[in-house]
């Protein structure tokens, strides 16, 4: 009998873990790493990317998100849609081709592969002769035009991949019909590009590495005469290595037909190459020409640019990374418009500049935004922001963004199906510059909402007249800086290393590398003002410790103008000036909570005093004493000195630019990596007692207030609970003068208790479970009446969460009660943890508390409370990726985000309720007039039969997305 009800009461449980307990990852939020390929189809109005590591994304409108993966552990370097079709090709760097296509499944549309092809040469060719390095999707959407090394252009029916051989054409056809005065060692090899007749379908251009460009009909199989095609189809622009491009007249009777046009347009001297070259004309006015490169090598050749000529508008948009690619969109079907939006993509980020209003502004992008702007150094997240502290973080962020065009994103494809976010969450991202940024996460879009930045309280060792922004009037070429990406920081102690938002007050605290503590509250208004430093001496005194790092930042003395936004009221600077480890907030009470490697206190900021300070410093602790930045200081002092010099040069040291910038970016990264280093690196041995000579045991991982019983078990007080790297937890009594006294009267702090772990693992989390099991709520959220009062009545209990186990005390006599070890063979060690709410998925009115833990192996798990029972476990990130782990933030209802690249936030659910993840349909485009294929038999006729009855398979899937499609 008892065997059946154990048996039953776990089957229950498991029912429930299914109820509760999903892991999905969801969405990628950011920027694409190591972006190689760029594609867009004005017909789906969708735009693709593709990257060095294989993958496949694909945007429309906001919301719209597709991702594949190629199989193959190669780059994307061509990306090509098939002109009216759901279909696109991709040429990876193995020079395999891959199709693709979105397929409507259940009334959504899903990007899936649905071939692959490589091409074959003859027996013992050699691999230049299929080596493919252009490829051309024909107008007709049944063709593929893939010119190789070699010279020859191969034309292949699609989407099946199948080669028409008597269609190829081959390098001695080329040669038999060009002019043998134009016929140089090697001027057929390495086809550069192809480009189809806009008015002529039959008609490519294909345009040689050497220089020769040869119009040849397809349907006639010779050479007309002789790289971008007019639209009248009357002219060809070439561009080619010395920074020059040429206008061609192409003439069908005249062979002999010489160039129009010839120009260097940033001569005389020696220019870079003219990579890429547009011209779209306007309806009523010039055309536009676009092109990247053709800087004069010697003064500029550093620099990344697209020109863009209007008429007497001439501008040379300056991007801070290289460019990929870009196209042009322009207004009405087809592509037939007046140039709406230039869009590039370069290798940090995504940007679009509007061509129709006066200045070309910058359109801000509401996805693709580059998160690495600055290097991203932690991260926050806040769900269920009211709505009147949302209002008021959008209207200071839209004050922020009036240099952006008013223009809609130009990019609107497919149709989002995704529910209305049920709350709205806020996302915030701590930087190397000392900028936080506030990123709206409640939906599929991670978007830009505010930006605030910390450095303007402080003298650092930024030139305020250092502004590269803007080029100087008659200054030629033309610079106009584009781009948000600027990944040099001026002075690294302005890092931000902890945020803490309260989202019922308006309060948010950041700390920072070098022991700053600002406390910050909303204004609608500019405001200026001084920022007094409270310093705070967490070595209280002692002596025989002297800090070898980097010095504290100034404050400034004179007023600071601050815009409207989050404005500093109060600062602590710790001595040592060492990284802020841990930071709390407690808005109801008026306390910040702080702690480094010294030791930790307790700023009151409503009277501005400090409250208590206690020093946790082991006497043979030296370690600590070094500070992160000591062995990179010197370097990354004189390299920021000798960067503001390039900045300040004008052309005699413009090349050392680059190699300096590297140098930064390299010495930025290793200072990342030392800051990881004290808490995050995996350490894999059994379970046992640490030496308390280890280094970093003063270190203060968690903070933590509490409303609970520390004296005795009927009187509850305030109270802080601190835990260290050396398994130390300290709790201190705070005594609050009444309300009506809190302004004047001091607040008072008394040690309580003190709990030294036997294995000494570092404390990563502290939490106080009430009479009934649950987590205490937040500050002032029962106030707000969105939790119930916690209750008193029954005893209180606390959890201490390690590295290595979870342990439940009572309280007030703290004796150990229950614990959970995580492991003690594979090295698993408790990296991030959170209390999160897990809703039932069957039931709108049930629910469970729970404890989320990300191990440095990389798994997640949930464990039960207060019962503290490991419920699941799932693997999501690899134990190798170190990086990933240590950025990894949970939210309050069962999901999370860590970073894959430097630029890109991954986000996964550990929950069945809830649940962000693209839901989108595209519908097949409509054909705007029959398009004319070559032809030379009548198999055409069965191949057409063929694509029509793989494009019913593949669309006509669902009744519900061919009403979609309708509407």
């Amino acid at each position: 009998m008892k065997r059946f009800r154990r048996h039953g009461q776990e089957s229950q449980r498991d029912r429930l873990k299914q109820e509760l307990f999903q892991f999905n990852k969801t969405v990628e939020h950011g920027f694409p790493h190591q972006p190689s390929a760029l594609g867009y189809s004005p017909s789906l109005q969708l735009l693709a990317i593709g990257t060095r590591s294989g993958a496949i994304k694909l945007y429309g409108a906001p919301g719209v998100e597709f991702m594949g993966l190629h199989d193959e552990n190669a780059a994307v370097t061509q990306v090509h849609f098939l002109p009216h079709q759901v279909e696109l090709v991709t040429l990876l760097d193995d020079n395999s081709l891959h199709m693709w296509t979105l397929r409507a499944h259940k009334g959504l549309s899903e990007l899936l592969e649905i071939g692959r092809f490589t091409l074959t040469g003859p027996p013992g060719a050699p691999p230049s002769v299929t080596r493919v390095t252009a490829v051309l999707p024909h107008s007709s959407g049944e063709l593929l035009l893939l010119g190789t090394e070699g010279g020859h252009v191969f034309i292949v029916e699609v989407p099946g991949f199948r080669e028409l051989e008597e269609r190829n054409i081959s390098l001695d056809q080329v040669a038999s019909s060009v002019p043998d005065d134009y016929i140089g060692r090697r001027n057929l090899e390495h086809v550069e590009a192809l480009q189809e007749n806009p008015v002529n379908p039959n008609q490519v251009v294909i345009g040689y590495g050497r220089g020769l460009m040869v119009v040849w009909d397809l349907e006639k199989q010779c050479q007309l005469e002789s790289v971008w095609w007019t639209e009248d189809g009357g002219y060809i622009l070439s561009s080619h290595s010395d920074g020059s491009y040429c206008r061609w007249m192409v003439g069908v009777d005249d062979v002999n037909e010489e160039e129009e046009k010839s120009d260097i347009p940033y001569g005389h001297f020696p220019c870079k190459a003219i990579m890429k070259i547009i011209q779209l004309p306007t309806e009523d006015g010039p055309p536009f020409l676009l092109f990247s490169g053709g800087m004069p090598r010697a003064s500029y050749g550093d620099r990344h640019c697209i020109t863009v000529i209007h008429g007497k508008t001439h501008v040379a948009l300056d991007f801070t990374s290289r460019i990929i690619d870009f196209f042009v969109i322009t207004d009405g079907l087809q592509q037939k418009g007046d140039p709406s939006a230039l869009v590039v993509l370069v290798e940090e980020e995504l940007v679009v500049i509007d061509l129709q209003t006066e200045g070309w502004p910058v359109i801000q992008t509401p996805y693709l935004v580059p998160l690495h702007s600055s290097a991203i150094t932690c991260s926050h997240h806040v769900s269920a922001i009211p709505f009147k502290l949302w209002e008021r973080i959008s209207s200071v962020g839209e004050l922020q963004n009036t240099h952006y065009s008013k223009k809609p994103w130009p990019i609107t494809g497919g149709q989002s199906l995704a529910p209305d976010p049920p709350q709205r969450d806020l996302l915030l991202t701590g930087h190397e510059d000392g900028t936080v940024r506030f990123w709206d996460a409640s939906g599929v879009c991670l978007s830009p909402m505010y930006k605030l930045s910390t450095a303007g309280v402080f003298d650092t060792d930024a030139d305020p007249n250092d502004n590269m922004n803007q080029g100087t009037e008659g200054e030629w070429p033309p610079f106009r800086k584009v781009g948000c990406f600027d990944p040099y920081s001026d002075d690294p102690r302005l890092g931000i290393q902890k945020i803490h938002l309260c989202k019922y007050s308006g309060y948010l605290t950041v700390a920072g590398t070098a022991g700053q503590i600002l406390v910050m509250e909303l204004n609608d208004e500019a405001a200026e003002q001084t920022v007094e430093a409270k310093v705070v001496d967490l070595l209280q005194g002692q002596e025989g410790f002297r800090w070898k790092g980097h010095t504290r930042l100034d404050v400034r003395e004179e007023p600071v103008l601050f815009p409207p936004g989050f404005q500093p009221f109060a600062l602590v600077q710790c001595q040592p000036p060492a990284v802020v480890t841990a930071l709390n907030l407690h808005s109801e009470w008026k306390l910040v909570a702080f702690g480094t490697s010294h030791g930790f206190g307790l700023f009151d900021y409503q009277q501005k005093n400090n409250v208590f300070v206690k020093c946790t410093l082991n006497p043979s602790d030296q370690l600590a004493m070094e500070g992160p930045l000591s062995r990179v200081k010197s370097i990354k002092k004189s390299l920021r000195q000798s960067f503001r010099r390039i900045r300040r040069s004008r052309v005699s040291l413009r090349k050392h630019h680059v190699n300096n910038a590297a140098k930064l970016q390299e010495a930025n990264a290793r200072l990342e990596a030392e800051l990881a280093e004290m808490e995050l690196a995996p350490v894999q041995r059994k379970i046992e007692a640490r030496s308390s000579d280890d280094s970093f045991t003063g270190l203060v991982r968690t903070l933590y207030f509490a409303d609970t019983f520390l004296s005795d078990s009927s009187h509850n007080s305030p109270s802080l609970w601190a835990g260290t790297n050396g398994g130390c937890v300290f709790a201190y009594m705070l005594r609050l003068p009444p309300v009506e006294h809190r302004a004047d009267e001091p607040i008072t702090a008394h040690p309580a208790k003190e709990i030294q772990l036997m294995h000494r693992a570092p404390v990563v989390g502290i939490v106080v479970l009430d009479g009934h099991g649950a987590p205490l709520p937040e500050p002032l959220e029962v106030a707000h009446d969105l939790a119930r009062s916690p209750e008193m009545q029954g005893s209180h209990h606390l959890l201490v969460i390690s590295e290595e186990q979870f342990k439940v005390f009572t309280l007030p006599k703290v004796s150990a009660k229950m614990k959970l070890k995580l492991t003690a063979i594979d090295g698993s060690r408790v990296r991030r943890v959170g209390v999160a709410w897990f809703g039932s998925n069957r039931s709108e009115d049930y629910g469970e508390s729970g404890l989320v833990v990300l191990t440095n192996q990389g798994d997640l798990h949930v464990v039960s409370l207060p019962s503290v029972k490991l419920q699941v476990q799932y693997p999501c990130i690899r134990k190798e990726d170190v990086s990933g782990i240590a950025s990894c933030v949970f939210t309050k209802h069962g999901q999370g985000f860590y970073l894959i690249s430097p630029s890109e936030f991954e986000r996964f659910s550990l929950s069945t309720r809830c649940l962000v993840e693209p839901r989108c349909l595209v519908g097949a485009p409509l054909h705007s007039g029959p398009q004319r294929r070559p032809q030379t038999d009548g198999a055409s006729s069965a191949h057409s039969a063929a694509r029509r009855v793989m494009e019913h398979a593949l669309l006509n899937d669902e009744s519900e997305y061919c009403r979609t499609e309708t509407c």
